[in-house]
């Protein structure tokens, strides 16, 4: 159902899915948003519903600029349902969040000034009070918010300080100063519920990536497809929603759903920062990790960055019959010129780009903690002492990886 009338300036895409008495919470709330109600449009991308979600859309039609998208149910699909709502967009800027929030009222209004010509080419992530997905709700705010007597701005004023009721991100935002250049990992704050970018910017980057299914991983991952493509990234807290307290699935469940979306992204292209993600949530460690763990290895990258290992992957690949088939975990930018053909891999870029502009190797960007090869596809993995620096930390997945891909292991340092 396309929007009829006024060109919007910002496009809100909710993405849903049987959720249709949170669904009328959520767009009561944008009735009382301070832009004005034809300077943005509302459009609700259905992944499947059975219930009444079409019927609460429709019963909005006159107090908001509102469009419907529906997509078959095939399972969690809400990076696919992004999508198709933002297709559904007239608006240069987009805004996503999730069925269930509460917007402040100067929501949309904060989100579009951070979008003006002196501040082009930015994603903006806003603040989400009460989004704790693997914890219970602050019950003292949930019991507020379920009485429906008081206003989302009352709830954030009485609770807004309270560390079970903050943004799950804050002690990030406060650590960098709430300014994100001040990251490593700028883009992993980079949360679908409460966020907006440049139309063109969206779409230029490929929107989000519909081959993750389930929960977790689509938002952060577009998040680093923007960084790549040269968007900027900047917080603001006075675009705030807070979250009507919900039944979620089993947190067991979501974090099963989140690594397989990584290890699936992971597998198809090799990128050192989500491979760490991985490494992280194998080891069971808080996810806080992230930040500083893709620190040390810029670190260790630095200092690595004129380490020659040609001599070490020369004496090692001597030990294997013409036609082995081989690999190389931290392959440098200089390769034996003796080498048969080999599947390499470095951490560093750019030295693994003038590793291969030899020719007759394929490559891969990876640490080699989660590599794109199949189980025992080569007959040897050698690891060079150009992972020396990272081999305290990273010994057992990186052990455990290169006995899943090759017969044999040579550590040369």
């Amino acid at each position: 159902m396309p929007i009829m009338g006024r060109k919007a300036k910002i496009s809100l895409i909710i993405p849903t899915y049987n959720r249709d008495g949170l669904l009328r919470k959520t767009l009561l709330q944008l009735t009382r948003q301070t832009l004005p109600p034809d300077d943005f449009e509302v459009i609700v991308s259905d992944d499947g519903s059975r219930d009444g979600t079409r019927g609460v859309v429709d019963s909005f039609s006159g107090q908001l600029q509102i469009g419907y998208h529906f997509q078959e149910d095939l399972g969690y699909r809400v990076a696919t349902a992004r999508n198709g709502g933002a297709r559904l967009a007239t608006a240069p800027v987009l805004c996503f969040t999730d069925c269930g929030i509460l917007a402040g009222p100067d929501f949309l209004r904060v989100h579009l000034a951070e979008h003006s010509d002196d501040k082009a080419h930015a994603a903006v992530i806003g603040y989400c009070y009460g989004y704790h997905p693997f914890n219970e709700p602050l019950k003292a705010a949930a019991d507020l918010i379920r009485t429906g007597t008081v206003s989302a701005e009352d709830v954030v004023a009485r609770f807004g300080d309270d560390p079970a009721f903050i943004d799950m991100r804050h002690n990030h935002f406060v650590r960098c100063g709430f300014d994100l250049s001040n990251r490593a990992i700028p883009w992993n704050l980079f949360f679908g519920g409460n966020c907006s970018v440049r139309a063109d910017d969206f779409w230029g980057a490929g929107g989000y990536d519909e081959s993750f299914t389930g929960w977790g991983g689509e938002d952060m991952e577009l998040g680093f497809r923007l960084y790549r493509r040269g968007v900027t990234f900047r917080i603001t807290r006075d675009a705030w929603v807070l979250e009507w307290p919900h039944e979620r699935p089993e947190s067991s469940a979501m974090k099963k759903q989140h690594k397989a979306n990584y290890d699936r992204y992971v597998r198809r292209t090799a990128e050192p920062v989500f491979e760490i993600a991985l490494g992280i949530l194998d080891l069971a460690l808080p996810m806080y990790m992230w930040e500083p763990l893709f620190g040390e290895l810029n670190e260790w990258s630095e200092k690595a960055r004129d380490l020659t290992v040609a001599g070490e992957i020369a004496e090692a690949a001597e030990k294997f019959s013409a036609g082995s088939r081989i690999a190389v975990l931290g392959c440098g930018g200089v390769l034996p010129a003796s080498m048969p053909a080999a599947v390499v891999m470095d951490f560093d870029r750019s030295l693994l780009d003038q590793a291969l502009a030899v020719g007759g190797h394929a490559g891969h960007n990876s640490i080699g903690l989660r590599t794109p090869l199949d189980d025992r596809s080569v007959d040897a993995v050698i690891i060079t002492s150009r992972l020396s620096g990272l081999w305290e930390r990273w010994h057992e997945a990186l052990t455990r990886e290169a006995e899943r891909i090759g017969a044999q292991i040579i550590r040369t340092f």
